[in-house]
């Protein structure tokens, strides 16, 4: 038996209720059966609208076929974002990495040839006497404003001749239990060669003789023999 209900009808039939919109419905013995158009067939509701995809709340739970042109262009976009912040992040990773080996490990940073220097400074019997040795010999850089000495600058200076041998210029502090002094260093690398070798490295302490450590203008017979440690020209 078929019988077709208006748009807006309510009515009861076998204690059922037949929702709002319903096109028509079908009786079959002590059973009614609805069809609708919008209308979950498990439990008789309107299916929820699914939420539009944009670039700021597209999660990934919505299948590629089951989006919109425009929602697969806003998918595009969000994912081609996400990307170059990757990209972004690799390439400052990589450059802090490389700024951190070029300053703290590399042969020909500042920091490794300040603490070469400091490492003679400290074994030289000479230097420990000028200065004191009641404690370990202290070195820093040009006096500042911070009582820190850490983070006081340390004068230094690279420069390539005309020949291009590489060239690195340094002057800092040092200081023991009775004295300071100046330190001044001048190492080079020759065009071609992986080693810098020193030109001078010398401690002066103020009512003391210059106390040389290095020093490559000296007469032949006053020169030390001389080894190779970690890229750096040493003489005993």
């Amino acid at each position: 038996m078929l019988r077709t209900i208006g748009p807006r009808c309510s009515a009861f039939r076998s204690g059922l209720l037949i929702p709002y919109g319903c096109r028509y419905s079908v009786t079959t013995g002590n059973r009614s059966y609805a069809t609708h158009n919008t209308t979950n067939t498990l439990s008789g509701l309107p299916l929820p609208a699914r939420k539009k995809v944009t670039v700021t709340n597209d999660d990934g739970r919505i299948d590629w076929k089951n989006l919109s042109l425009g929602e697969k262009a806003a998918r595009t976009t969000q994912q081609s974002f996400n990307l170059g912040i990757i990209c972004v992040g690799l390439v400052m990773t990589g450059g802090c990495a490389y700024f951190l080996y070029r300053e703290v490990f590399s042969t020909d940073s500042k920091t490794v040839q300040f603490n070469r220097a400091v490492d003679r400074i400290r074994a030289d019997p000479r230097v420990k006497e000028a200065l004191g040795s009641g404690y370990k010999i202290r070195a820093f850089g040009e006096p500042t404003w911070n009582r820190w000495a850490r983070a006081r600058p340390i004068a230094s200076k690279n420069y390539q001749d005309a020949g291009g041998t590489e060239h690195f210029t340094m002057h800092f502090n040092v200081e023991g239990s009775s004295r300071r002094g100046v330190v001044n260093l001048h190492t080079f690398k020759r065009h071609g060669e992986g080693k810098w070798e020193y030109k001078y490295l010398f401690v002066d302490v103020k009512g003391q003789p210059r106390i040389y450590l290095e020093n490559a203008n000296a007469s032949p017979d006053k020169q030390h023999s001389s080894f190779n440690f970690l890229g750096m020209e040493l003489r005993k």
